[in-house]
């Protein structure tokens, strides 16, 4: 899971380190400005990797009832 999610979490994590810097240097503490660009920034990255995601959750699903193919059959 940590592998899936892993790209959308660095996305938020990089826009929401930019936004903390801007918000420090200009003192604006708008929670808007930190949330609004951290959820834009989460979908952007589920988009850009969303094929990848579904490939890694499909061939583990396919690893693990072929495992269980095994074990029962």
């Amino acid at each position: 899971m940590l592998e899936v999610s892993a790209p959308m979490l660095i996305f938020g994590l990089v826009v929401g380190l930019i936004i903390s810097i801007f918000q420090a240097t200009t003192q604006i503490q708008e929670q808007t400005l930190a949330f609004v660009p951290k959820i834009v920034a989460v979908l952007l990255a589920l988009l850009l990797f969303g094929p990848w995601i579904v490939t890694k959750l499909v061939d583990f699903t396919s690893q693990i009832l072929g495992n269980l193919y095994l074990y029962i059959g």
